[in-house]
């Protein structure tokens, strides 16, 4: 007589005896890969190698940095060399056109400019008719240099050419130092610009942060 407490036969093990336990493989379910694409591509591709980017924003920002030191620099330098020649514009002005810098003295490569052009250059006409140093001293030489007029007119004439030289130099080395002083602005911008582009890359693309459409 079957008794209802009895457990129910096992099933028959194949081949050898020993039974075996029918087990599934469990498959997990891969996690889902997060979006590495960037979020804002035009701002990866300016900064894609943000290492190099990197050391040229800090050289700009360097190089910058010293072409401004030494524009003022430059300047300086044209200062301290036209302060001691004591150097004025006449005052009241013997040219309409530097009647707003008379009695100033001459400090900057824009006053030397405009003094070596506009006081010197027209003074110098009304030396010898208009003639320059070289003709004039040809014709001291030619005439046994005899003729004190003509010696006169020939160092008057040398000694303005030569002050004239002199200041536009001056003058030139003053623009070298703008332009210095120029670009090392350009640099440090295109520095800070270079640098704030990486911090909004890596603000937008950072590890971590999900973009819009994977978050729906």
């Amino acid at each position: 007589m079957a008794s209802s407490v009895l457990p129910p036969p096992s099933a028959p093990s194949p081949g050898n005896g020993i039974a075996h336990t029918d087990v599934t493989p469990t498959r997990f379910a891969p996690p889902p890969s997060a979006d590495r694409r960037p979020r804002s591509p035009l701002l990866a591709r300016l900064t894609g190698l943000m290492s190099v980017a990197s050391v040229a924003a800090a050289g700009m920002i360097v190089v910058g940095v010293l072409a401004m030191i030494g524009g003022s620099y430059d300047k300086q330098v044209v200062r301290d060399q036209l302060a001691p020649q004591q150097i004025f514009f006449p005052k009241p002005a013997t040219n309409p056109g530097l009647a707003p810098y008379a009695g100033q003295q001459v400090l900057t490569g824009a006053q030397a400019k405009l003094y070596a052009q506009k006081q010197i250059g027209v003074d110098l006409t009304k030396v010898a008719g208009g003639k320059t140093y070289s003709e004039i001293s040809a014709e001291w030489i030619a005439g046994g240099m005899k003729s004190a007029t003509l010696a006169s007119e020939r160092t008057t004439l040398f000694t303005g050419e030569t002050l004239r030289g002199l200041l536009l130099n001056a003058w030139g080395w003053a623009v070298i130092g703008s332009i210095a002083t120029l670009a090392g602005i350009i640099l440090i911008l295109l520095g800070g610009v270079l640098l704030v582009l990486q911090l909004a890359n890596w603000q937008v693309n950072r590890p971590g942060r999900r973009s819009p459409s994977s978050s729906a």
